[in-house]
């Protein structure tokens, strides 16, 4: 049996990059994409020596075209898709409603919800006639909790769960589960521009029971985990991974 063919948005950095390092460990056939081709490029042989037969293609997940390609050479490349995971994504920009503008509404939705519906349009163009395939979107506990200085961020990813349930019940009918993982204050480049200085991350973290941030590594692994067999029989659920922030 061929190891299965997993697609990354957003592949280049954070949580994305620790999601396609753990699939090529577990030998999976791997397309990345992102923004760079430099990062791109290096992390595709990254994944190579980790055993991973990888590919990287250039995407921006706002435009249509990009995101046809990207799900037509992947299937063209490896000749199926069993798994994408969709964590393209930006933190917007951070301050109060007031503060807020109709460009800085498009610029967090456009990458956010947009780049997440047209990722999975064209996903499960190819999953429905395989009547199998698993997608994964990255959702936040913002999500489904509102965070002050954070309106348009928390809006888009209240966005993402939606349609991460309403692709779910599509899906249902055809064999393909569609879930989200909602990942609270996590170490990466996002918390940091998102915080904007180190006061306001310790806020963020100290919010933790845990008392720390999440790790990259710790996400990828909720993310193989409902990718896999193990999780057949979740679909449409946003699973948590934040230290027991919404315990409370």
């Amino acid at each position: 049996m061929n190891p299965p063919v997993v697609l990354i948005t957003g592949a280049l950095s954070g949580i994305g990059k620790a999601t396609a390092e753990a699939f090529a460990r577990a030998g999976c056939r791997i397309a990345i994409s992102g923004r760079r081709d430099d990062a791109g490029q290096a992390l595709a042989d990254e994944l190579r020596a980790l055993g991973a037969d990888a590919e990287f293609i250039r995407v921006d997940v706002r435009s249509d075209d990009d995101l046809r390609d990207l799900v037509g050479r992947t299937v063209a490349r490896f000749g199926r898709l069993d798994v994408a995971v969709n964590s393209a994504g930006t933190e917007g920009q951070p301050g109060p409603v007031t503060d807020q503008t109709a460009e800085s509404y498009a610029a967090t939705f456009d990458t956010n919800v947009l780049g997440t519906l047209l990722s999975m349009k064209h996903e499960l163009r190819v999953m429905e006639p395989q009547g199998s395939g698993s997608i994964v979107n990255i959702s936040s506990t913002t999500g489904h909790r509102g965070s002050p200085d954070a309106s348009v961020y928390t809006a888009s990813k209240h966005a993402v769960e939606g349609l991460t349930k309403a692709a779910a019940l599509e899906a249902a009918s055809f064999g393909v589960r569609v879930n989200a993982v909602a990942p609270g204050p996590v170490d990466t480049e996002l918390l940091t521009r998102f915080a904007g200085s180190d006061a306001r991350k310790g806020a963020l973290v100290s919010r933790v029971p845990f008392k720390r941030a999440g790790k990259a590594e710790e996400i990828a692994d909720a993310i193989a985990f409902l990718a896999s067999e193990k999780a057949a029989f979740i679909t449409g659920q946003i699973i948590d991974v934040n230290g027991g922030i919404t315990a409370s």
